[in-house]
């Protein structure tokens, strides 16, 4: 893709970034130990807890664009009341998210005609899924939520499953009705099958000035056995990403990741904000199992809450 926000092309046109570096968080390389906690200073403003999922603050369905439908990959992203009679959003009970409950994400395998508005997938058996998108913003421009700069975080379960791809990221407001050029910060992207590693990556997307920078980050822990934290602390132009609070490193130059939006100033001139995106999606590049086992119909991420701090 070379001048809007289209993940689906991502996915489809080449192979994640992930496997282009990694970060070692180990006992004998350096870390990021000594630098502070990035919430250290900062004033806790949005404080998402999911003991409800609030439809004045999160709109569900396709990501919120103008450039395209606002699908990708390999499922079809249900709005707040389900699609074919399935809906991928659920509080649930849980002991060990912070405060007993967490949002849970789906995707289960219809495999049968679907009616989806605008999904592409709907004939076609291996797209028959429905999961699930919830995002501070709609597609009529509409943000319900949204933030210049501060340090984002999800705390987050990921699924252990031959497709998921499920994603916390940030989008610029001014992505939804000017999408010739666009922002997109993946706080942290994941494949199901890659248990200890996953990617952080910033996009801006259009020309002039597109930029892009990508790496893989392994934990060292395996991601789908529990809660982790995934971070971002935007500073004006700065963009520095943690795990655990810990913020990730170059493994070329053991320095930690310090990146630059190109776009800074022309987000401040014009006032734009960037707003969130929880979404458990399907890989579209990799084969589809064959045999799809009666295990992987059904998959969930797990949320226990999103957080911001300026």
């Amino acid at each position: 893709m070379t001048t809007a926000t289209s993940r689906r092309n991502v996915l489809i046109g080449a192979a994640s970034l992930a496997a282009a570096g990694g970060l070692l968080l180990t006992n004998n390389r350096p870390s990021a130990e000594e630098a502070p906690d990035p919430t250290e200073g900062r004033k806790l403003v949005f404080d998402e807890g999911f003991t409800t999922l609030d439809t004045a603050i999160w709109h569900a369905g396709p990501k919120a664009t103008t450039f395209d439908t606002g699908f990708y990959g390999r499922s079809a992203f249900s709005r707040i009341d389900g699609e074919e009679g399935f809906n991928p959003y659920a509080i649930v009970d849980d002991p060990s998210a912070n405060n007993g409950k967490a949002l849970q994400i789906s995707a289960q395998y219809i495999g049968h005609q679907m009616n989806v508005p605008s999904y592409y997938g709907n004939n076609l058996p291996e797209y028959q899924w429905i999961s699930g998108n919830i995002q501070t913003a709609k597609p009529d421009g509409t943000i319900l939520k949204g933030w210049r700069q501060g340090y984002f975080e999800a705390r987050m379960q990921f699924p252990a499953h031959p497709l998921s791809f499920p994603a916390f990221w940030l989008m610029n407001g001014r992505s939804i009705l000017f999408p010739q050029t666009s922002v997109e910060l993946d706080v942290v992207e994941q494949k199901g099958w890659e248990h200890d590693l996953y990617g952080a990556y910033l996009h801006e997307w259009g020309k002039p000035g597109e930029h892009h920078k990508g790496i893989g980050v392994p934990t060292s822990v395996d991601i789908t056995k529990g809660y982790f934290r995934y971070g971002l602390l935007i500073e004006g132009a700065r963009c520095r990403f943690y795990f655990e609070r810990k913020q990730i490193l170059d493994p070329k130059t053991q320095q930690p990741i310090d990146w630059t939006l190109g776009r800074a100033a022309e987000m401040d001139a014009g006032g734009d904000v960037f707003w969130p995106l929880l979404t458990l999606a399907l890989r579209s590049d990799v084969p589809f199992p064959n045999p799809l086992k009666p295990e992987d119909r059904l998959t969930h991420m797990r949320v226990d809450y999103m957080q911001v701090y300026a």
